[in-house]
């Protein structure tokens, strides 16, 4: 999951070598952790949340795939 959500995140941003997904695993939660640069934050986000809600939409399909749970966060740099 932590790929698919790299990759996503990667193609929206104007400087993708910014932006680094972490991941924590507890239990059968996943935590993912976006980063990208501060001019990119909106990017990211899109208007009203569509873009990130659409990230978490794919992240927690791809997680139930695997019986898992999927949290994506987003912080700015």
């Amino acid at each position: 999951m932590r790929e698919v959500v790299e990759v996503l995140v990667q193609a929206l941003v104007d400087r993708p070598e910014e932006s680094v997904v972490s991941e924590n695993e507890r239990g059968n939660t996943l935590f993912l952790n976006v980063r990208v640069g501060h001019g990119d934050m909106g990017k990211v986000i899109g208007r009203q949340g569509r873009i990130i809600n659409a990230i978490r939409a794919v992240a927690a399909t791809a997680a139930a795939r695997q019986n898992m749970r999927c949290v994506v966060n987003v912080d700015g740099a």
